[in-house]
């Protein structure tokens, strides 16, 4: 059965970094792209960053562009989130999201598209 577990979650001040894992028990990792997005309470899921199951592609919403860095281990079956220059707005449980695709440079940002959630993770920042 496949599952997808994110860690890393917790405390952080603001201005600080913090890396989530997302540890994949799925067939064929190297063929899922994964993408990352958020809920923050009374808020819908947004989109934050997305990488193709080569590694080769990611995007990212605006809002994280430049202090977030989505990257995969293949080998691990493991993706990360570094999250750097961490905000109180970013503040929110962290779900990573995996998809079935045979396109290896495509990332996928709309949570329709996946079929495979983890539980979560929640990252609170304090200002």
């Amino acid at each position: 059965q496949a599952q997808l577990v994110e860690s890393g979650g917790g405390l952080v001040q603001a201005g600080g970094s913090r890396r989530l894992s997302c540890a994949a028990s799925v067939r064929t990792f190297s063929t899922y792209a994964i993408s990352w997005f958020r809920q923050a309470p009374g808020k819908e899921r947004e989109f934050v960053a997305a990488i193709s199951w080569s590694g080769a592609s990611t995007n990212y919403a605006d809002s994280v562009k430049g202090r977030f860095a989505i990257s995969r281990d293949n080998a691990k079956m493991t993706v990360y989130l570094q999250m750097n220059r961490l905000k109180p707005e970013d503040t929110a449980v962290y779900y990573c999201a995996a998809t079935l695709t045979i396109n290896r440079d495509t990332v996928y940002t709309s949570p329709g598209r996946f079929d495979i959630w983890g539980q979560g993770t929640q990252v609170t920042v304090s200002s």
